[in-house]
């Protein structure tokens, strides 16, 4: 770590310290990283209050149960469409009488949410669409607890510009990890980050045993229970790259010394290497209540978040080197992070349609990374001396997806012809 300027996320710095019950707003509320922050939020209210939720709007009934139980100011939602049934769904959680919820609806509902009147704002959104919601809460003010990987992701230089000291807290289980061993020591003492890859459902696989796997299998993590754009880029270990280059924009540590581990177990959570020889590893089992109690009560530590191990059981904990060739995602996230500018933009939008277009059945396994990569390609290197807006981000996601589109129906269709153009060379043979 070089001694200036200050990294986004640094452990030693509280940027607003407070005593007593902290007001928290929950942003992706019905999500698995919402729904986790609510049961850490119900066991613990001497230390957190909800005052507002936002979800995308397509589980209302949950949304009204969630707004109910926690007693929230405001409840948002991103469908328009769904408001009646949120009314209702509300209406029959509250006892008559009792006064309802405050409702925001649309696109920007997420956006008002992040800037209203609180400690501390919980990104859980998935996506680019989170990047509107962390710039709200940085500019407000608010303490913001980052699982949106994708907001830094895209709009790394956009976040740096308005993030002061202390005022980002990783909720990432590996940035989390790191945020905690980084405690440990200075800045100038850092050697390396390591950040650990469970390898997912496809550890130990060839590229060409790749070829062929189904969504079902993708789908079927061994270690964490996610959504199913994070359970597909955890497959295709897109989400590892995403990581690499989220910790390096958190810490302002170079690419070069930010290594990528597969250790299956899932147990270290991440590592950093001192220049000593000291490694300090972060380990838990696997369970995200550890890493949004961090977000949420840092620098305190909310007693009982999440299990701890019992060491009178025998355990192994494994560790090997990620196969590049396999899994060429992180080689092409460490590119586009270098590239920096709109092209991790482009990388994220390209691989979130062909994640799409995979699990609807358009695009093969292996297809994802090898459209995402020509997608990449094609916006080549790009163009310097302009400060990044949200305009620029938002042409080229624009750009990305209709082109990974473009791409992915491409492929699609040639793989429905394929058999047929088979079956005439056959015919014609005969």
């Amino acid at each position: 770590m070089s001694d200036s300027p200050a990294p986004l996320a640094d452990p030693h710095l509280v940027f607003d310290p407070v005593d007593g019950v902290r007001d928290v707003v929950i942003l992706g509320s019905t999500g698995s990283i919402g729904t986790q922050a609510i049961d850490l939020v119900l066991r613990n209210p001497d230390r957190f209050r909800v005052t507002a939720l936002s979800a995308a709007g397509g589980r209302v009934g949950l949304l009204a149960e969630q707004a109910h139980r926690l007693r929230v100011r405001t409840v948002a939602v991103a469908r328009e469409d769904v408001v009646p049934a949120l009314r209702e769904a509300l209406a029959a959680e509250y006892a008559p009488g009792e006064a309802l919820p405050e409702i925001l609806a649309g696109a920007d509902a997420a956006t008002q949410l992040a800037a209203s009147d609180c400690h501390t704002v919980l990104n859980g959104i998935t996506g680019s669409i989170g990047l509107a919601p962390t710039l709200a809460a940085l500019e407000a003010g608010r303490t913001l607890a980052l699982a949106n990987k994708e907001s830094l992701i895209v709009g790394g230089p956009l976040v740096k510009a308005l993030a002061k000291p202390g005022q980002i807290i990783p909720v990432d289980s590996e940035h989390a990890a790191l945020f905690q061993a980084l405690a440990a020591g200075t800045r100038a003492d850092v050697r390396k980050l390591v950040v650990t890859a469970s390898g997912g459902p496809f550890r130990g696989r060839t590229k060409a045993e790749l070829a062929n796997v189904t969504p079902a299998e993708a789908l079927a993590h061994p270690t964490w229970a996610m959504g199913p754009v994070i359970t597909i880029n955890s497959a295709t270990l897109v989400n590892k790259g995403l990581e690499v280059i989220e910790a390096h924009l958190l810490y302002d540590i170079p690419f070069d010394r930010i290594e990528v581990v597969v250790h299956p177990q899932s147990y270290v959570h991440s590592m950093v290497e001192y220049t000593d020889g000291s490694t300090l590893a972060q380990a838990t089992p696997p369970d995200m209540r550890g890493p949004i109690a961090i977000g949420l009560g840092w620098p305190g530590r909310v007693p009982d978040a999440a299990p701890a191990f019992d060491w009178t059981k025998a355990s192994s904990w494994e560790f090997f080197p990620l196969d590049n060739e396999a899994f060429p995602s992180v080689g092409l996230a460490r590119h586009v992070g270098q590239l920096a500018g709109t092209a991790p933009a482009v990388f994220n939008a390209a691989n979130e349609e062909c994640v799409d277009a995979f699990l609807n059945g358009a695009l093969p396994f292996t297809g994802i990374m090898e459209t995402v990569t020509r997608v990449v390609e094609e916006h080549g290197t790009p163009g310097t001396g302009t400060s990044l807006t949200v305009a620029d981000v938002l042409e080229a996601e624009t750009w990305a997806r209709a082109r990974a589109r473009e791409l992915a129906a491409q492929t699609a269709q040639t793989a429905r012809t394929a058999p047929m153009t088979q079956m005439t060379t056959a015919e014609a043979r005969a």
